[in-house]
């Protein structure tokens, strides 16, 4: 029986096409991060955020994808080519997508590193006090093997590889969810657009729609989609992929903020360090959700890192040629430096979970320069012909735009106020 049911997940994200790889990008530490402060802070109040975001990341999703299939670009090179100061607006993009995905590196790196080390510890204890030179060694050996995959794989083998992680994903922290359920009351009250006057409250609003309105997802969709190997004639299955990407991102997500809230929240307890979540949910639920929790935990960072390693490299390629070539030596030396820079990060130390929350915070300062790009490449008659946007299509991109400089005001306040 259990055999059956982890077949038919695993069938279920192998129907996954490019859609693995913004699950990727969307579901990591980053991702659990925020749900998890916001759940122990505010309990179900942000579920609305949540769902406005994963909405908006459908638009997105679908309209780079439906851009991809009819006119065979990319989307940097286009935006490069096609729409007035295109250059200084894909580098602009460029810039800001790498600084906030280099940092959420950091921020994995250190958060995965840290998870391994905790378990360790608990069957050691002597090794606490080597703590920093252990999660540091961690660190380098976590980077290194994923590097040199990327060294050697392709894309279908970083689907495999996505697939696998996202699998374990989903099955654990729906798992600890099951165990942990919120109640329904609290669930609808989330549902009920507000934003919480505490301190913080606007910087999670912010990082909740930095990490589900990932601009890097949307960036790298027509690049996946031609690795991929699709056609116009998958024009059917794109869309359906994005439907079920972000189907997935919100269910995951909200379960992770469901468990945070049960377990956390109604306890009175905040936490500052995410893997203090592990010990808090063992007086409840036993042995049993703290490995499951764990599993949840390190499939999220590891499942992020193979996105965040490529998205410049591949961002630099699109903008040269609209090709995704991921054997290239100017591909696998980006990649490297992106590797010792989180290296150089976690050396230098610092709280990952605020590093991961301020990363967040900046994804979202570009989001609204990678909306305007699509509205105007894909209202481009002469590019789209008869598969230009539709009015609802339209309305869409217009209100994800709107929420995007809403959203990017609400974090340049907040950044503001962290640094005062």
């Amino acid at each position: 029986m259990v055999n059956k049911l982890f077949k038919k997940v695993l069938e279920l994200f192998l129907g996954i096409g490019p859609g693995i790889m913004a699950i990727g990008f969307t579901i990591g530490t980053g991702s659990v991060t925020s749900m998890i402060v916001a759940g122990s802070r505010f309990g179900m109040g942000l579920l609305w955020v949540l769902v406005l975001s994963c909405f908006f990341s459908f638009v997105l999703i679908e309209a780079y994808g439906r851009f991809a299939l009819v006119t065979g670009q990319s989307a940097l090179n286009a935006i490069r080519n096609h729409i007035k100061y295109g250059k200084v607006l894909a580098l602009f993009i460029i810039i800001g997508i790498a600084f906030g995905q280099t940092n959420s590196l950091i921020g994995i790196l250190g958060i995965t590193a840290n998870a391994v080390f905790e378990v360790f510890s608990l069957f050691f204890p002597v090794l606490s006090d080597q703590q920093y030179s252990i999660v540091l060694g961690l660190a380098i050996l976590i980077i290194s093997v994923f590097y040199f995959l990327l060294w050697k794989g392709s894309y279908t083998v970083f689907e495999k590889v996505l697939v696998f992680f996202v699998t374990f994903l989903g099955l654990s922290f729906l798992g600890s969810f099951f165990i942990m359920m919120p109640e329904t009351k609290d669930i609808a009250k989330g549902l009920i657009p507000e934003i919480p006057e505490v301190p913080g409250g606007k910087m999670l609003v912010a990082a909740f729609v930095g990490t589900t309105m990932a601009a890097a997802t949307f960036i790298s969709r027509p690049l996946f989609i031609k690795g991929k190997g699709w056609t116009l004639a998958n024009l059917k299955d794109q869309r359906k992929d994005a439907i079920w990407a972000a189907c997935l991102i919100f269910i995951i997500s909200a379960s992770i903020m469901g468990v945070a809230t049960s377990v956390l929240f109604k306890n009175g307890k905040v936490i500052d360090n995410v893997l203090d979540m592990i010990y808090t949910l063992e007086p409840i639920a036993g042995k049993f959700a703290v490995v499951v929790f764990f599993l949840g935990l390190l499939s999220a960072g590891l499942s992020s890192i193979f996105p965040i390693l490529m998205i410049t490299p591949i961002m630099i390629a699109d903008y040269q040629a609209g090709e995704m070539n991921t054997s290239s030596k100017q591909f696998r030396i980006i990649a490297a430096i992106s590797s010792v820079l989180a290296i150089i990060g976690i050396y230098f130390g610092g709280n990952p979970i605020n590093i991961q929350i301020l990363s967040q915070v900046f994804n979202v300062f570009v989001l609204p320069l990678v909306i305007i790009s699509i509205l105007i490449l894909i209202n481009n008659k002469r590019l789209m012909g008869e598969h230009k946007a539709g009015l609802f299509l339209n309305i869409g991109m217009a209100l994800s735009l709107l929420f995007a400089f809403l959203v990017s005001y609400n974090g340049m306040v907040s950044v503001v106020d962290y640094f005062k």
